[in-house]
């Protein structure tokens, strides 16, 4: 180990081949830029060259370099991935209860909504929850939002259900499915021939 003095930077490195080598054959992307910040320090280059290699700032480019010598070759790199992050609202547990909620009606009768599942949340965990986060749960334990086709206010369904009746054979063909060999036209009703 000996020290490359640099300007603004003294680093403690083992060997500049290495560091070449692992900036060359790194996969990730962050990782990659480190080890080249590093690399280029050691190959005594100043920091505001560095800078304009890599496009990172003077003090990020610092920073990196006292990570370096702090924690070596595994402080480098895209440290979030180490971050676990919050710990959920519910535990599994918890969320196999409000499945099975979510299968009952809900408690005024109507349908379960964010506002609702938060509300139940709240009373599960004795904290306050957000109402978006019961919109979150309610898509993590697979529920989607159903919204009925809208009708229109003066259709009728006998003669809707007559006019379908009475189409030719041919043009049920084409709406039933086989509207890719005509080209997408999806929704109209087309005639052959």
């Amino acid at each position: 180990m000996y020290l490359c003095l640099n300007r603004s930077v003294l680093l403690l490195i083992e060997s500049v081949d290495d560091l070449e080598y692992r900036y060359r054959k790194a996969s990730d992307p962050v990782e990659r830029s480190h080890f080249q910040i590093v690399w280029l320090l050691a190959q005594g280059k100043r920091v505001g060259e560095d800078s304009l290699v890599t496009g990172y700032c003077a003090n990020w480019i610092r920073q990196v370099a006292r990570r370096y010598n702090r924690e070596g070759a595994q402080g480098l790199g895209d440290q979030r991935h180490h971050n676990p992050g919050a710990t959920p609202f519910l535990s599994l547990d918890q969320q196999k209860r409000l499945r099975d909620k979510l299968e009952q009606a809900a408690p005024d009768g109507g349908l379960w909504t964010g506002q609702k599942v938060a509300l139940w949340m709240s009373e599960q965990t004795e904290r306050k929850i957000h109402p978006q986060r019961g919109w979150d749960y309610l898509k993590r334990v697979g529920f989607s939002l159903q919204i009925p086709r809208p009708r229109h206010h003066k259709a009728e369904k006998d003669r809707q259900e007559a006019f379908k009746r009475d189409l030719p054979e041919q043009t049920k063909q084409i709406r039933a499915g086989h509207i890719h060999r005509i080209g997408w036209n999806y929704g109209a009703w087309m005639s052959i021939g």
